[in-house]
């Protein structure tokens, strides 16, 4: 697994032993990218970030920064961000990543790209997408990315974030595209 292109560009990274963590491969993060339009830029949080693999690939294309949550790998995306260089515009969270999107609600952190990518088969990619829609961590007009299992169910319809294409990679991969539309935000109901 390697940083595809950008400033850290053909940096390696570092994965766990075990099959605890799924990385996203290489051909699905180059098509991701592709659909998102190469380029990121903005704040980008990467909730079950496993290696960091997706936010520091964002980063590398010119992501202002990115906010990494993952309650086992913490050490290893600070290891990656550092090895790519990119850490001066990362920060790494360990806990759970409910706790933890709460409290970046709460001192009001607002995201343009947010990559989720939780183990399958759990529900998870479920809970945080509703939780997302709430848009108290999105920022207007932003973007999220949910990866989840070829088998599993099609993600629920949600309130306000609008699902603006899904893609399969396989028969184990599926991603959706979700788009919070502008005055969709925490900030408008204000």
């Amino acid at each position: 697994m390697r940083i595809i292109t950008g400033t850290a560009k053909g940096c390696n990274l570092k994965t766990p032993k075990g099959m605890s963590t799924r990385p996203t491969s290489d051909r699905v993060k180059e098509s991701l990218f592709s659909i998102l339009g190469g380029d990121a830029c903005g704040r980008v949080l990467d909730v079950f970030a496993g290696t960091g693999a997706l936010g520091l690939e964002a980063l590398s294309r010119g992501a202002d920064s990115c906010v990494f949550i993952d309650k086992a790998t913490a050490d290893i995306i600070s290891f990656n961000a550092e090895h790519t260089r990119l850490s001066d515009r990362c920060r790494v969270l360990k806990g759970d990543v409910f706790a933890l999107l709460h409290r970046l609600a709460g001192q009001g952190e607002r995201f343009d790209l947010v990559f989720c990518d939780p183990p399958y088969h759990q529900g998870l990619a479920h809970r945080v997408l509703e939780y997302l829609d709430k848009g108290e961590v999105l920022a207007p007009d932003a973007i999220v990315v949910v990866e989840y299992g070829g088998d599993e169910a099609d993600l629920p319809a949600t309130g306000r974030l609008q699902l603006v294409r899904e893609q399969s990679y396989g028969r184990t991969t599926r991603i959706g595209f979700y788009h919070l539309p502008p005055g969709n935000g925490r900030e408008d109901a204000e």
